[in-house]
């Protein structure tokens, strides 16, 4: 999903970098135009790395006067990705609001994988993939 996001962006003229979330940090939020967040749905939440980016940009860009635009896409097995979604956008909504400067700006719509009757559904469907693209292509057309 993540290289189809990309594929989106780069087809639209924009610079667009992967990075895993256990290596991706504030400065990284901070030094790009917009930032998708991704996360597999582990038990209803968010990836304990992408949490930690978001600890990250509350303790180290709060005086900063920036607002960031993103988005977001997730996947996972029997509960579809909907719920990581919703958690990652409630707390990059919370930003800015009683703590600190710093913010993040819902951009698009959330991409996530269906749930599935099976825990392991394997890759995502062309379907998804194309949505994906088109997330990469949206965020990249920000001005």
């Amino acid at each position: 999903m993540a290289k189809a996001v990309k594929e989106g962006a780069e087809k639209s003229g924009a610079e667009a970098m992967l990075k895993r979330a256990e290596k991706a940090g504030a400065s990284d939020v901070l030094n790009c135009d917009a930032v998708i967040f991704g996360s597999p749905n582990y038990f209803g939440y968010m990836a304990g790395a992408v949490q930690m980016i978001l600890e990250d940009c509350f303790m180290e860009l709060a005086e900063e006067d920036v607002t960031r635009p993103y988005a977001v896409f997730a996947s996972a097995g029997s509960q579809g990705g909907r719920e990581p979604i919703e958690n990652i956008e409630r707390l990059c909504d919370g930003f800015g609001k009683r703590f600190g400067k710093f913010k993040f700006s819902k951009a698009a719509d959330g991409v996530g994988t269906p749930p599935s009757e099976s825990t392991s559904p394997g890759p995502p469907s062309e379907e998804v993939l194309e949505k994906c693209r088109e997330l990469g292509k949206r965020m990249a057309l920000l001005e």
